[in-house]
């Protein structure tokens, strides 16, 4: 709904694309733009709730989808049958009803309902009965770490800290998984190809969810609960800890990770690490449909693996899992004409658009993105009527020149 004013802006006014900037790698800013615009353009800002319930009429239900959607309101019943909030449980189903309701705001929502049932789950863990509750397990994680990889390497690499090494694992672990989820989500809405957004919504959504539901049904404790309590039996009165972020909390002088942690609805949720879970998914988004800086990605990865050790909130085994739980959701959930991008599409070159492929920037109707892109970099191509007329009209000349010559002999 906030957008939806901007959207109608631009639908009715028409903003020229600059034409003194040059498209290319040294000044990208017109590129930029154009997509932007055009994606705007694409906004959806009807109120009416009559079109969304038109297009619900056409929907074609299948066994899968129909299973999955009821897997999910089961999910959602069960979050607010044991939420304590009377108020919480009528706002919340009631504002999310509207929410896909209304087409300008449900382009945003439908497709980041798993989203929010991952978040609703990881919330709603705090209320669940004692007598639901499954017994923690505290040797489980390092006895498997010793046993798969010879030693337990997520100690090894806590042995030695220093604050450049703090805010080095902090940034990727404490401000990159929160940021960048939501960068990416509107890079591939805006450049990558139509649906590329939803299907990142999805497949983050049930990765994350799914994570959830396996730290909740298979409790076990981080590595900071073995340096505070060693070995001994775990229960569920047992607060948190921000482990190795306790050190950030004494560079900015805050208590911040040390309050969230010790009062987060699921303490015991070291296996699978959705941390690197997320890294993993926003590295295998980007490197499918941005495979130019795939080493950066991967990169940045690998780092939030070792920060997650690092500040003794996750076994080796537990980054192993999440990172396993990543590839089986984002091959597991990809749409058919997005597995063939391997053979040789490349999204960030000009011109590769056709058929099911279109870019998410590109306006068929309104704005043919790539002709301006061309007509900008100066490499617009005749057409091959037009190359044709003006060859057979040199041709004449030519002929009519070598008349004159012979004439004036």
């Amino acid at each position: 709904m906030v957008l939806a004013p901007f959207a109608r802006l631009f639908r009715t006014l028409r903003i020229p694309v600059p034409t003194n900037m040059a498209t290319t790698a040294a000044n990208p800013l017109s590129s930029l733009v154009a997509h932007i615009i055009a994606g705007l353009k694409r906004l959806d800002t009807s109120m009416d709730p009559r079109k969304t319930i038109g297009i619900l009429r056409q929907y074609q239900f299948t066994i899968y989808n129909t299973a999955l959607w009821a897997g999910l309101a089961i999910l959602a019943c069960v979050n607010l049958y044991i939420m304590d909030s009377r108020l919480l449980k009528v706002l919340i189903p009631t504002a999310y009803l509207a929410a896909i309701l209304i087409p300008a705001t449900s382009q945003f929502f439908f497709p980041a309902t798993p989203v929010l049932m991952w978040v609703l789950t990881f919330f709603c863990a705090r209320y669940i009965p004692s007598s639901w509750r499954p017994d923690i397990h505290v040797v489980l994680l390092p006895t498997l770490e010793s046993v798969l990889y010879g030693a337990n390497i997520s100690d090894l690499l806590t042995r030695f800290t220093h604050p450049v090494l703090d805010i080095l694992a902090w940034l990727p672990y404490g401000v990159g998984h929160f940021a960048i989820p939501g960068i990416i989500a509107l890079v591939l809405w805006t450049f990558a190809p139509k649906g590329s957004a939803q299907f990142f919504g999805k497949a983050f959504g049930f990765m994350n969810l799914v994570g959830v539901l396996c730290q909740i049904f298979f409790p076990c404790a981080a590595p900071w609960y073995e340096i505070i309590h060693g070995l001994v039996p775990a229960n569920y009165s047992m607060p948190g800890s921000p482990g190795g972020l306790m050190r950030i909390d004494r560079i900015f002088g805050s208590k911040g990770y040390t309050n969230t942690f010790g009062s987060a609805p699921l303490v015991f949720g070291a296996f699978p690490s959705l941390h690197s879970g997320c890294a993993t998914m926003d590295a295998l988004f980007l490197t499918h449909f941005f495979p130019k800086y795939r080493y950066a990605y991967w990169t940045y990865v690998g780092v939030l693996y070792w920060s997650t050790m690092y500040l003794t909130h996750h076994y080796l085994i537990d980054v192993v899992g999440g990172g396993c739980l990543a590839l089986a959701s984002f091959f597991y959930f990809m749409p058919k004409e997005f597995k063939d991008l391997a053979s040789g599409i490349d999204w960030e070159a000009e011109g590769t658009h056709g058929g099911q492929y279109d870019r998410v920037g590109q306006e068929q109707d309104e704005l043919d993105l790539d002709e301006e892109i061309r007509q900008l970099d100066g490499n617009h191509v005749e057409p091959e009527s037009t190359a044709s007329t003006k060859e057979a009209l040199r041709g004449k000349n030519a002929r009519d020149g070598s008349r004159e010559d012979s004439q004036l002999v």
